[in-house]
């Protein structure tokens, strides 16, 4: 017994000092990874730098440079002959510095522009993305996994609040999403719906199948998704975009939901959840008539952005007003397709994963941070040309997602839901009021063209005489 006694104490120390040593090989381990990863974050930020610098100098030399230009165009050239090799989801972080070609969802991570000069924008963008992600790994990404992972069951919460405004995960945001629409849309589901909803497709051709043909050519061109052609992703999409006509016959279609309901696909990989997924945002989320013919809760949104522009970034109003800018030309589309086209696809997923549990309200928040996010630099801008020519492609250099998240939901406060309705109802009512004026002119000349009689020479066919097209 007593031999025992001193093999159980020797065995204990010897486990304890294993212990310890594990302990520290572990410490260690985290700590060369965080430095791994900062270096690489370092050498893309330098990447970044070295060809912003050969872009200006390339501004600066111009063409009567000779030697040099054609040095410079040289070195811009190897810089963007980059390998284009997919990565794992733990090489994406952890293993070469190099930018894959594709991110998760399948959208280019360098957009593959045919002006030279977008090419190195393009690259100089995905650098500082990945930057940005290999420091934020370590110091954020894990713990929010840690605590994902350990949610179980889903429920609302103010924990969950916080942790969707932080972003779901990859791995979790299908389950996420699912959860989310299954809550706005369970008092519509019926078993068999969608099937259904298809058959009636395949009995009788929708009149919006046109539309939605001529757009699944439109759809995402950055993503290997809808543009291989042996990808199954097109044909999905259709029939989403189709079964959704025949459940709204109000709507139909309209032009963005394509968009919409890509993004869902993109996420669920299954085209009834995407059905569903769409059905929630046109039906639960956005205000009626946002996706009508007439657009008037959008067009409604579009003036309540400009008052919230005005009481968060009076500056910045003042500065655009002045040169008569009119943001909603870029806004609307945001609004309408919810950042689809505007933000990268870490980010915009980001934004989905509030919206689709908080609703309009977070479109709201993150238009302003936008604006936000890239206020000095529009400061600077005087043309009125000139910033419109920025405003077309300013959303695509945020990179800082950790950034923007804190500006939309902390430096926007407060941001009442009361202040949202009181407004919408203001400017409905008003734009409603110069709806129906515009129509009572419209058939006031309607009137007044019929008593004139045909102005038309006899013999001069009409629009529709002269269009032989079905």
């Amino acid at each position: 017994m007593e031999a025992y006694r001193t093999q159980n104490r020797f065995l204990n120390s010897e486990i304890h000092q294993v212990t310890k040593i594990w302990r520290k090989v572990a410490e260690k381990e985290k700590a060369l990874l965080m430095k791994c990863a900062y270096l690489q974050a370092q050498n893309c930020r330098v990447e970044s730098k070295h060809l912003a610098g050969l872009r200006r100098l390339q501004e600066a030399l111009g063409a009567e440079a000779g030697e040099c230009s054609e040095l410079l165009r040289q070195l811009i050239q190897e810089a963007l002959q980059w390998e284009a090799s997919e990565a794992s989801a733990e090489s994406a972080v952890l293993g070469p510095s190099a930018v894959s070609e594709y991110d998760e969802y399948g959208f280019l991570t360098v957009p593959s522009y045919e002006v030279e000069d977008l090419r190195l924008l393009a690259k100089i963008q995905a650098l500082e993305v990945h930057s940005h992600q290999l420091l934020a790994h370590e110091a954020v990404q894990r713990p929010l996994r840690e605590r994902w992972a350990a949610l179980g069951e889903l429920a609302p919460s103010a924990e969950l609040k916080q942790l969707l405004r932080a972003g779901v995960p990859h791995e979790h945001r299908p389950r996420v999403w699912r959860w989310l629409i299954r809550r706005r849309v369970q008092h519509l589901q019926a078993p068999g719906c969608y099937q259904e909803l298809l058959s009636r497709g395949q009995a009788c051709k929708h009149p919006a199948a046109r539309q939605i043909e001529l757009d699944l050519n439109r759809t995402f061109p950055n993503n290997k998704h809808f543009t291989c052609p042996t990808s199954g992703f097109p044909d999905k999409l259709r029939r989403v975009l189709l079964a959704f006509s025949w459940q709204n016959p109000t709507i139909g279609y309209c032009q963005g939901l394509n968009r919409l309901a890509a993004i869902a696909l993109l996420v669920l990989d299954e085209e009834e959840s995407a059905f569903w997924c769409l059905v929630a945002i046109v039906e639960t989320i956005m205000p009626a008539d946002y996706y009508s013919k007439t657009l008037l809760a959008s067009q409604v949104d579009q003036r309540v952005l400009q008052d919230l522009l005005l009481e968060k970034l009076p500056r910045l109003t003042a500065h655009l007003g002045q040169r008569r800018v009119d943001l909603s030309f870029i806004t609307f589309n945001w609004f309408l397709v919810v950042f689809a086209d505007s933000l990268i696809s870490n980010i915009l997923l980001q934004v989905w994963d509030a919206f689709l549990y908080e609703g309009i309200k977070v479109v709201f928040r993150y238009a302003l941070a936008i604006f936000k996010y890239n206020e000095e630099a529009l400061l600077r801008l005087q043309d009125s040309l000139e910033i419109y020519q920025y405003l077309h492609f300013f959303t695509k250099t945020i990179c800082d997602s950790r950034k923007l998240m804190h500006i939309a939901f902390n430096d926007m406060n407060p941001f009442p839901m009361k202040q949202l309705r009181q407004l919408r109802a203001a400017h409905r009512e008003r734009l409603q009021a110069e709806l129906n004026e515009l129509e009572q002119l419209k058939a006031e000349y309607l009137e007044t063209r019929a008593a004139q009689g045909p102005s038309a020479p006899e013999g001069c066919p009409s629009e529709d005489e002269g269009d032989t097209e079905p």
